[in-house]
């Protein structure tokens, strides 16, 4: 593929991955609003006591084999059917365990409940292995056109049958059925969208080749996956659903914000960095401009989610989550690392180093058991966000320190690259917090009087200093589009 082909075809895999993601927070937001009001924090709760469960039997089905197929130049019709048929497999497998184990689980947190519920969506699973490999087709091939339709469209009937059962009561069901209906609606779609189907045939040597290399990936992924979801089981053991709820509350507030404009970025790049793993100055120009490009949008979009965030809890969930907002903003301060560990960490397993992945994720997990489990014991809820804050940004600078061996992208001009924009937001944050306490406003204009000066300063200095943080973004933006729109002429 040309460069310029490349180019295309990653500009318009953007543009449809942003569309994508923003209409996915937008019905995310409108979801959360309405659910807030219908459900109460001990159904989230006791969803989110079962998520590591669902985690590690969905990444046991992908293996790391998603990533093989996408990462092998010109996989072969067996490898793909190789690779359906192992994750069938692993499906029963994986439900088998998960229907078995549901009791001891439910007596875990002494919740009877969940035994049933986890039953049930443990079907997901299967719909799960159903469409991995033609996922991962779509993907390989920058088809992200369809991918977004469909996530859209999945998104919003599913959002509408989830209000529908949580207005009828059905607490915590109509979260599952929401889950359901997101996994169901995208299999059926894939299988009559694509038109490869598997064959009958398991093939040992393309199992192998895939595996050697998704075996890594398999492991960083449980990994990292289980670290994710840490803080979670331990909530919900050492406390209650109640505080799970309001905790999973903000965790998924913040991880709308912190995961949205980096989820479009590392969704389409992924694909190019394994077009391009042979040519590393290519690679590291890509890494610098992901990087910087992210940074841009989403540092003041945390900071301004910290400073707002108690007239925005109040105004979008009522009074009765606020106890979620402490949370919220300790995790948006572990979101500024996290929206850009990812775009770092493709890179190496582009160029097929998933054991050197997996590796420093065996130390990343380490650190990060030490400090949530240590902190937990310590200093409670303080001490385990704390420790969640700490791991995070951990995590960003091991991961500059593999760019910058392999990659050749040093990680003291990474950090150059990234302070520009790290200082002007976190000087716009003290300078907004501390008019906005002098003038002692109520809660809604608090929050507006912040926002606009956050705004302004930030503004201020992009077009005044031109840093090239603020030229990356606009070089994504269709500028043209927009004069045209508006009847100017270039």
């Amino acid at each position: 593929m040309t460069q310029k082909n490349l180019k295309q075809k990653a500009v318009a895999g953007m543009v449809w991955t942003t569309i994508q993601s923003f209409a996915k927070l937008g019905i995310s937001f409108f979801s959360g609003v309405i659910l807030a009001r219908l459900l109460t924090p001990y159904d989230y709760g006791c969803i989110g006591m079962l998520a590591i469960f669902m985690m590690l039997a969905e990444t046991f089905i992908d293996g790391g084999f998603g990533s093989a197929l996408i990462q092998k130049k010109r996989p072969t019709h067996e490898d793909y059917s190789t690779i359906f048929w192992w994750n069938i497999a692993l499906s029963v497998l994986m439900y088998a365990i998960l229907f078995f184990s549901a009791p001891a689980i439910s007596r875990f947190y002494k919740i009877p409940l969940l035994c049933d519920v986890l039953r049930v969506q443990g079907i997901i699973l299967f719909i799960y292995a159903l469409n991995l490999v033609q996922r991962n087709q779509l993907r390989k091939q920058l088809k992200f056109q369809i991918l977004a339709r469909v996530s859209i469209i999945t998104s919003f009937i599913a959002l509408v049958v989830t209000i529908i059962m949580a207005y009828k009561g059905f607490g915590v069901w109509a979260l599952v059925a929401q889950e359901m209906i997101g996994a169901t609606i995208p299999a059926i779609v894939f299988w009559g969208y694509t038109k490869w189907r598997p064959s009958l045939v398991f093939s040992w040597n393309s199992f192998k080749e895939l595996f050697s290399f998704g075996i890594y990936m398999f492991l960083t992924l449980i990994i990292n996956k289980m670290n994710s979801k840490l803080q979670a089981l331990l909530i919900g053991k050492v406390y209650n659903p109640i505080t799970l709820g309001f905790y999973s509350k903000g965790s998924g507030t913040e991880s709308l914000a912190s995961r949205t404009i980096s989820g479009v970025m590392t969704s389409v790049t992924y694909p190019l960095y394994a077009e391009v793993q042979d040519d590393k100055e290519r690679m590291q120009n890509m890494i610098k401009r992901m990087t910087m490009t992210i940074s841009y949008v989403t540092f003041p979009m945390m900071f301004i989610l910290m400073l707002c965030a108690k007239p925005i809890f109040v105004l979008l969930y009522s009074e009765r989550w606020l106890n979620s907002v402490p949370y919220f903003q300790a995790l948006c301060l572990a979101g500024l690392a996290i929206c850009l560990l990812s775009v770092n960490l493709q890179t190496i397993s582009a160029i097929g180093r998933s054991k050197t992945m997996f590796n420093w994720a065996l130390i990343k997990i380490a650190v990060a058991l030490t400090l949530v489990v240590s902190g937990l014991s310590l200093f409670g809820m303080k001490g385990l966000l704390a420790g969640n804050i700490i791991s995070a940004w951990f995590n960003l600078f091991v991961n500059f320190g593999l760019v910058s061996k392999y990659i050749g992208y040093k990680w003291y001009r990474q950090i150059g690259d990234l302070l520009p924009v790290a200082i002007a937001s976190v000087v716009c944050a003290v300078i907004s917090y501390a008019i906005g306490s002098l003038l002692n406003l109520n809660l809604y204009p608090d929050g507006i009087v912040k926002f606009l000066i956050y705004v302004i300063l930030y503004m201020s200095w992009s077009l005044l200093f031109k840093p090239e943080a603020y030229t990356y973004t606009l070089s994504i933006l269709p500028l043209k589009k927009i004069r045209k729109l508006f009847g100017k002429k270039n």
